[in-house]
């Protein structure tokens, strides 16, 4: 969403990113920045998400404190020399709307994964909790493939609602924003266009990264985290060989299970690898992990400057729980990629990575446990880092970064869609 912001405004926009205040009160942010910054209150300023008592009484507490605290902000802009002319809310608070038809203002919610699995979820809306395979344009997926929320077995049934109610209204949007581009989703976006008013508008990555058509853009000038581990990774990297490290990062809420860490641990032992194992993890590595790892040619840490990271020579491939985020970060900057998907979006997400977009190998889990073993990871690593495949794993992912800076570049697909996107909500 940010780097978004940062779109408009190289097209002569004032943008205001609204942040509930625990997060605002949690995060670094850059005071240089051009976007500014509203607080808002999702009734949890204290504690945030985690202090909620569960997934829906959230969602409830947001659109109760949040419809006010948003009206606030528009409030105090419609009285000022910069009103606003449209909202663009995350696709989980249709909400957002309502509030946006209240003020006149033009409305347009942002989803943050891909065409492919937008899709699906939709599918699975409008038949009322159901689907039936194969679908009917997407017939390549099969049981294994398809978002933990629509399959039988989907035990993640807090987060269903809330999946599925960001379909209740997004046809009366004025437009729908996805964070892709065309080039990627060719198919799954115009399956998208069918039944909504679509514009792809990634990849949302720093502008020094691919077109470098912004000035000074060169990360998210907001960060959870201080720079003293950026700077030790950074050196670190630096140290070693081109395409010689595996980079092992699983984002922020996927949680694997001690059986699971201690296989990936044994997995990992041969390679040179920078790890980034979250505070709340590290109880479950095996007992004296830590100690025994071979500080010359591995580093684990808490957290990384992820773009950073994969835009580093040294890294040669990239294993990743396939959220969608560390997805489009990894197609972006061409790193090929060993997939773990672990709920959500992400099965479907390392179905793409390795037979469609082919940059990359999914490991394969045990049926009966859903446990990786140690011998089907370091094979996988393997395969993309020195295998039969791994040249054209690493071209096919050059080719997508290559297409991706294309896009945000003048004249490309996304740019021309921000473009339409921009001159409509003039017209307020």
């Amino acid at each position: 969403m940010r780097q978004f912001c940062k779109r408009l405004h190289s097209k002569g926009f004032k943008a205001t990113h609204t942040l509930t205040a625990f997060i605002f009160n949690t995060v670094h942010l850059d005071p240089s920045s051009p976007i500014s910054v509203a607080k808002i209150s999702d009734g949890y300023d204290q504690g945030g998400f985690s202090s909620a008592g569960s997934v829906p009484e959230y969602l409830q507490n947001f659109k109760t404190f949040g419809s006010k605290t948003v009206a606030d902000v528009i409030r105090k802009h419609q009285a000022s020399d910069d009103p606003i002319t449209c909202i663009v809310y995350d696709s989980f608070m249709p909400w957002a709307l309502d509030l946006a038809r209240e003020f006149g203002l033009y409305a347009a919610p942002f989803f943050t994964q891909s065409c492919g699995v937008n899709y699906v979820n939709y599918l699975f809306y409008v038949n009322r909790g159901s689907l039936n395979l194969p679908i009917k344009d997407l017939s390549f997926l099969e049981p294994q493939d398809l978002p933990t929320f629509v399959t039988p077995t989907g035990s993640h049934l807090a987060y269903f609602e809330m999946v599925l109610q960001q379909f209740t209204n997004f046809k009366e949007a004025d437009f729908v924003l996805v964070n892709s581009y065309k080039e990627l989703d060719v198919h799954e976006e115009e399956l998208l266009s069918k039944v909504c008013p679509i514009l792809t508008i990634g990849p949302t990555v720093p502008s020094m990264y691919l077109d470098q058509q912004i000035k000074l853009d060169n990360d998210n000038d907001l960060n959870l985290f201080d720079s003293k581990e950026a700077a030790l990774c950074t050196a670190w990297l630096n140290t070693r060989p081109e395409r010689s490290v595996v980079y092992i990062a699983f984002g922020s809420m996927a949680q694997l299970s001690s059986v699971q860490m201690e296989e990936l641990a044994s997995a990992v032992r041969s390679f040179s690898y920078l790890w980034v194992v979250r505070a709340s993890e590290e109880s479950k590595l095996p007992s004296g992990f830590l100690e025994s790892v071979d500080k010359d040619k591995c580093l684990v840490l808490r957290w990384s400057p992820q773009l950073e990271v994969l835009s580093n020579k040294a890294v040669g491939c990239f294993m990743t729980h396939c959220g969608w985020n560390s997805t489009m970060e990894g197609l972006t900057l061409g790193v090929p990629m060993v997939a773990m998907p672990q709920w959500t979006d992400q099965p479907m997400n390392a179905k793409y990575i390795q037979d469609v977009w082919k940059v990359g190998v999914r490991v394969k889990a045990e049926k009966e446990t859903g446990v990786a073993m140690r011998e089907e990871i370091e094979f996988s690593i393997k395969e993309v880092m020195e295998g039969e495949k791994s040249k054209e794993m690493k071209k096919n992912a050059m080719k997508w970064r290559d297409l991706a800076g294309k896009s945000l570049s003048e004249g490309g697909s996304t740019d021309i869609n921000i473009n339409i996107f921009a001159s409509k909500i003039q017209t307020k």
